[in-house]
């Protein structure tokens, strides 16, 4: 599956609760520690079959058991770097790939530009899946019996049924996308196919809950507590994911009304060693919400800082230079003043601060941006 501690995109926060284990491609690899107890579900419930197949391997048909886990989840690798390839071929960032207890999950910094491409990213991984059940299922029957046929079959089947599952249409599996992708072509909507998805999400969440159900009806099967708790947790999965997309999908339909230039303070530049009693005086003549240090050769240095300001005794202030009460302005600070909407909001959570300077496609510095002020207007909008 594909989704929807902020960081620059260039070093991605780990994922809490999450291990390391390399990278592929450039993409950081990721194992949650919920994949531990997976691995051990796996090898007990695998245990009396490897104990038919190969008699008298005493505890080391556990051992079997978590090699064929390993297998597995690297065939849930190749799902998940399918979607991850995909997306940057459309010139998405891929910020990190985790293997998971009910899979895996890739984190794509940003959205599809067109319904097209939202299609391609969330249907390669099933088609990718589909592909590996094949080619191990055509391999299990030309090998001879014995613990590689009994890999080659499970590897088969539980990639089948990925495949064929991923592309129900409800999100957040695969096929939700795929679904959003047709709503959006159809609607001209992004956010609307996220909703649609959404609620057929939901749906399926609670059919999940019948699972056992269906086993006793039509499956002659008699399910057992496993059975109800394996349900009851792929519905509060896919529930959750639903409707954390739906949510997502509201905020997002409000973030195109964002603008920074509306929201800037107005700011005074002064050059760094000004002493902070005039730069305080200058800010007030231009009723300025900010005080912006010039360096030299022009380029904004530094933002005062108020706190820092507020801490400074009147009686130092006409000996302090202003460049004493400032902070340095690094990478990510600096904004066009044109920017909105989603690339707003992202371009701040790469770098949170409290204020950003904005500037004009001329390097000019337009005004300050306060996230305080953001905020605010967001949460207005929200109520409108």
């Amino acid at each position: 599956m594909a989704p929807d501690d902020a960081s620059p995109p260039d070093l991605p926060a780990r994922p809490p609760g999450s291990y390391r284990i390399g990278s592929v491609g450039g993409v950081d690899v990721y194992v949650r520690a919920s994949w531990l107890l997976i691995a051990a579900v796996i090898a007990v419930l695998l245990a009396p079959q490897v104990e038919d197949v190969e008699p008298g391997l005493g505890a080391l048909k556990y051992v079997a058991g978590v090699a064929f886990a390993v297998l597995l989840y690297l065939s849930v690798l190749l799902h998940e770097m399918s979607h991850a390839l995909m997306a940057r071929r459309f010139g998405l960032p891929v910020r990190s790939i985790s293997l998971q207890f009910l899979g895996g999950m890739t984190e794509i910094d940003g959205e599809a530009a067109t319904p097209g491409q939202e299609f391609k990213i969330a249907v390669v991984g099933p088609l990718t899946s589909l592909a590996v059940g094949v080619v191990a299922l055509l391999l299990a029957l030309v090998v001879p019996d014995g613990l590689t046929r009994m890999a080659l079959q499970g590897l088969a089947g539980a990639n089948l049924i990925v495949g064929v599952l991923n592309l129900v249409p409800g999100l957040p599996l695969d096929g939700g996308r795929v679904l959003r992708a047709a709503v959006w072509q159809v609607a001209g909507n992004m956010h609307r196919g996220t909703i649609v998805a959404g609620w057929t999400g939901r749906v399926v969440a609670v059919a999940a809950l019948f699972w056992p159900v269906f086993e006793r009806i039509f499956l002659d099967v008699r399910p057992d507590v496993f059975d109800y708790l394996f349900a009851a947790i792929v519905a509060g999965f896919l529930w959750s994911g639903a409707t954390a997309s739906m949510v997502s999908a509201h905020i997002r339909q409000r973030l195109p009304a964002l603008k920074a230039r509306p929201l800037a303070r107005r700011v005074v530049l002064v050059p760094e060693d000004l002493p902070v009693s005039q730069a305080v005086r200058r800010a007030q003549e231009a009723a300025a919400g900010g005080i912006v240090l010039q360096a030299g050769d022009g380029r904004a240095s530094g933002v005062v800082s108020e706190a820092a300001l507020l801490a400074t005794p009147e009686e130092r202030r006409p000996w302090l230079p202003v460049s004493a009460v400032a902070r340095t302005i690094t990478e990510g600070l600096v904004l066009p003043a044109d920017i909105a909407g989603e690339d707003l909001v992202r371009a701040m959570a790469r770098v949170p601060a409290s204020e950003y300077v904005l500037v004009e496609p001329d390097g000019t510095v337009f005004g300050l941006l306060s996230t305080t002020d953001v905020d605010t207007a967001f949460e207005a909008g929200a109520r409108r």
